[in-house]
């Protein structure tokens, strides 16, 4: 479809050809949700003029107060604003799909292949440059969240809480929750501001756009389509998780990561690195399912393929059930708890958009769900944060101590085992990401060069 003539409306675009302009935006979708979400604003916004402005961002900030991934999340809205139900599977789907078969892909090659030269140096490269990344996460997501000082308040207690005192990510987040909450329903600006991810700029108009400053008749909400997609959505997510547990019972791998990645895609609010924090200390010292720097590698995977950068839960899957297959070739179980944990993770993402998008204009202007988001923001720099710290004890130093005291609880790095290697490579990479503005795809390339020439040098 051809960018519209200035002041014209677009014609009616058909469901197929929304599909090949959704298959691009999905092959384009790299770099995390805030390029992921610029690429969709510039696509669909600037380009194609389907949706407006104000109506994108409105939508996004939408998608921001639901678990899960936003940028997947508002394809699925737009998608099924413009042709119903079927537009947001194919918008939302597509945008999952480049990433789960390349994250797959990589799985298969890791546990063949991870011990040779090249794979080795590939993924010590990549580990360098996500922790880069990771710490930019946090400056990024502190400048917009962290306007007050009750916001930097509330970013050191949940730093504080999840480090040191090991409290669920969940309960952070509903008690940032609640507290945001409350400071807006009694008229506080504490935790005002905030904001997405979301793109910004002069903007096209909700009326010279093909979806118009009306809400589409489908879009109205109708009791008969809430309960359809409740019952529908809640089948298709709950019941392979019923079944396993019926058949294998709880202690099976298979039920073990679909109770995990179902509890995960209920409370994956702010984004993919604040989740990734709780699933990485779960995952690792809970289920043993893999090792941080297994983790580490798993998100270099998600960083370099298109897609949620939350779609490292597949790796995670994968590794967990590769290493107890029961009556399975590893590598076929392996796939089986990727899938499994791309399914539980993406599946409640449909249910949360198709039952809650049609009652967005009730929530316009509501004071006390925007201090709710804020709050959530402010917390999760001091949960990413603690992600950052987290993978760099653990990617950066060979051996920890364990430290206990009351309920302090966690590992202090021993200097003396620190990998100088990837200490050189993490500081190569802080330098390329702060002083010289290198982008995110450039840096893990030139990282993972510099790991396989490293490896076959017999350095690292």
């Amino acid at each position: 479809m051809s960018v519209a003539a200035a002041g014209a409306r677009p014609a009616p675009v058909s469901l197929g050809e929304a599909a090949g302009v959704w298959a691009r935006i999905a092959a384009l979708s790299f770099g995390g949700p805030a390029g992921q979400i610029a690429v969709m604003h510039r696509i669909l916004v600037d380009e194609k003029r389907w949706i407006g402005e104000q109506r994108f961002l409105h939508a996004l900030n939408f998608c921001m107060l639901l678990p899960g991934p936003e940028a997947q999340q508002l394809a699925t809205y737009i998608g099924w604003l413009l042709h119903k139900r079927l537009g947001g599977l194919i918008a939302g789907g597509l945008f999952i799909l480049p990433g789960a078969l390349a994250i797959m892909a990589l799985s298969w090659v890791y546990v063949l292949y991870g011990n040779t030269g090249l794979v080795a140096g590939l993924f010590l490269g990549l580990k360098a440059a996500v922790l880069a990344i990771v710490l930019q996460a946090v400056i990024r997501i502190g400048s917009r969240a962290l306007r007050t000082a009750e916001a930097k308040l509330l970013a050191a207690v949940a730093f504080v809480l999840i480090f040191f005192l090991a409290v669920p990510f969940p309960i952070i987040v509903l008690g940032a929750a609640l507290i945001g909450w409350l400071a807006g329903r009694a008229g506080s600006l504490a935790f005002a501001g905030g904001g997405g991810h979301g793109a910004a700029g002069a903007g096209v108009t909700d009326a010279d756009t093909l979806l118009g400053e009306g809400l589409p008749e489908h879009a109205r909400p109708r009791w008969q389509g809430v309960v359809f997609d409740v019952v529908l959505w809640l089948i298709l997510w709950l019941a392979p998780i019923v079944a396993l547990l019926v058949v294998l019972g709880p202690d099976h791998v298979f039920s073990q990561i679909a109770l995990f990645f179902a509890k995960m895609a209920m409370v994956t609010f702010g984004g993919a690195y604040a989740v990734l924090a709780y699933v990485a200390q779960q995952a690792v010292e809970n289920y043993g399912w893999l090792s941080p720097q297994e983790m580490l590698d798993g998100l270099g995977m998600a960083e370099t393929t298109p897609g949620p950068l939350i779609m490292v839960l597949q790796f995670v899957g994968f590794l967990g059930a590769y290493r107890d297959p029961g009556m399975l070739s590893p590598l076929w179980a392996g796939t089986l708890g990727g899938l499994l944990a791309t399914w539980v993770t993406f599946a409640p993402c449909f249910l949360w958009i198709f039952l809650g998008a049609p009652f967005i204009e009730r929530m316009r202007g509501n004071a006390a769900l925007a201090g709710a988001l804020s709050a959530i923001t402010a917390a999760v720099v001091g949960v990413v944060l603690n992600l950052a710290l987290w993978f760099a004890i653990h990617a950066v130093f060979r051996r920890v101590t364990p430290v206990e005291a009351g309920p302090v609880k966690f590992d202090l790095p021993v200097l003396a085992s620190i990998d100088p290697w990837t200490a050189l490579l993490t500081l190569a990479a802080i330098v390329a990401v702060f002083r010289f503005r290198i982008g995110t795809f450039t840096v893990l390339a030139a990282a993972a060069v510099a790991g396989i020439a490293l490896r076959f040098a017999g350095l690292a």
